[in-house]
């Protein structure tokens, strides 16, 4: 009789955990469309505004037929992002799986980027351009993607590029406080090539370094420099800033300008939003020796 109970029980649980992970998995889809539904519904009211600007751009950058000193381009913050309900996980994955074509899975490398640089893809501003994976392998992936980007210089530089919605937000943070790049002009604190990210990672580490961030056996060196292919620097979306002052980090907060990687201080990333936003799409507030990053749950 004994047996007999121990396997009913034995049926039933493995019934139950079936159902359990089934429920979870169906949990995760609803989510995830939901994100895509209210991200698209917040972004219709600025399409027509959307299209004129990129339009300007266009003629300004390219054609040459409108006034590129005149041009205003105007940063645009999202329409804030209603409560989505589940845990912080679920929520970040939701939030960028309307970028990444695939979500990394736990264990590989290219989950350990996306847990390290990852908070860029919470960016759901349609004028931001996001690849749609972690990892560019080559210079030629590289240039791919940047070929398609509207770069747009940041003011006061001599050759410092970055997304137009990047570079009009920076610029109006410094137009509200005098924030210096981390070289003071130059276009390695802005867009890089693959070239110049290799070169970054070859002055710190060497292939042995990358052979255990691949196996999840080194993650420090990720504060330090980024691996070949994954900066947000090839982006156009990141930027290497002298920051010290409350004043200047409340400017570059304000206009969707924060600190994403642990331990860099001079690395600020786009990412379009306000603070309240970043809590509803899953990134977490972490304090490291009284500054605030902003990282992936993961």
């Amino acid at each position: 009789m004994r047996g007999v109970l121990k396997m009913i029980k034995r049926y039933f649980t493995r019934r139950i955990n079936v159902i359990w992970r089934i429920t979870n998995r169906i949990k995760m889809i609803v989510l995830s469309i939901l994100m895509v539904v209210l991200l698209v519904g917040s972004n219709t009211i600025n399409d027509t505004l959307l299209d004129a600007n990129t339009q300007a751009l266009h003629d300004c950058l390219i054609t040459g037929t409108a006034d590129c000193q005149t041009l205003s381009i105007t940063p645009q913050l999202p329409t804030p992002i209603p409560e989505i309900n589940g845990t912080e996980i679920e929520r970040f994955l939701s939030a960028i799986a309307t970028n990444l074509t695939n979500i990394p899975q736990p264990g590989t490398y290219e989950y350990i980027l996306l847990r390290a640089y990852g908070a860029a893809f919470v960016n759901h501003n349609l004028a931001v351009q996001l690849p749609v994976k972690v990892l560019f392998n080559n210079e030629e992936e590289t240039q791919a993607f940047q070929e398609n980007l509207t770069m747009v210089k940041v003011n006061g530089t001599n050759d410092c590029y970055l997304q137009a919605a990047a570079a009009a937000a920076l610029n109006q943070a410094r137009s509200q406080q005098n924030i210096p790049l981390k070289s003071g002009y130059g276009s390695g604190d802005c867009t890089r090539s693959f070239a110049t990210n290799l070169r970054f990672w070859n002055q710190y580490a060497n292939q042995n370094t990358l052979d255990k961030v691949r196996a999840g056996k080194e993650t420090a060196i990720l504060s330090v420099v980024a691996p070949p292919g994954t900066s947000q620097h090839l982006w156009g979306l990141a930027i290497d800033l002298r920051v010290s002052q409350p004043k200047q980090r409340q400017a570059l907060y304000e206009n969707g300008w924060f600190q994403t990687v642990v331990n860099d201080i001079p690395h600020w990333t786009y990412l379009g939003l306000t603070e309240d936003d970043l809590l509803a799409l899953g990134l977490k507030k972490q304090v490291e020796k009284g500054i605030s990053y902003w990282v992936t749950p993961i």
